[in-house]
């Protein structure tokens, strides 16, 4: 497996940004597909964004479609999340997550390798 570091979370107010860092340790990241995941208090776990080993192939969540841009440096084992225009409700402990394979999935499930998880909170 995989060993994954999230990283930038934070405080911010409603309408501002923050890039998340998901970095990559014991493998090289670029045969697997990754994705970042948020989940707050009292719900599930909700897929926020995946992407292909390549890049060239990105799956947002409806939620933040238009706003989130999930992105990858192989070189540097790292993969990011651009969050912009944020909302109270995009507050979350947000999720980097890893697997084998060429397909993308939304689904926890099909992911075997999780990181710790980084706070994000979004005031009003």
């Amino acid at each position: 497996q995989v060993q994954l570091v999230e990283s930038g979370g934070g405080l911010v107010q409603a309408g501002t940004s923050l890039r998340l860092s998901c970095a990559a340790s014991g493998r090289t990241i670029g045969n697997y597909v990754m994705a970042w995941f948020r989940q707050a208090p009292g719900k599930e776990r909700e897929f926020v964004a995946a992407i292909d080993w390549s890049g060239r192939i990105r799956s947002h969540g409806d939620s933040v479609k238009g706003r989130f841009t999930i992105s990858r440096d192989n070189a540097k084992n790292t993969v990011y999340l651009q969050m912009n225009s944020l909302k109270p409700e995009d507050t979350a402990v947000y999720y980097c997550a890893a697997k084998g394979g060429m397909t993308i999935t939304t689904k926890t499930s099909g992911f075997d390798s999780w990181g710790q998880g980084t706070q994000v909170t979004v005031s009003s």
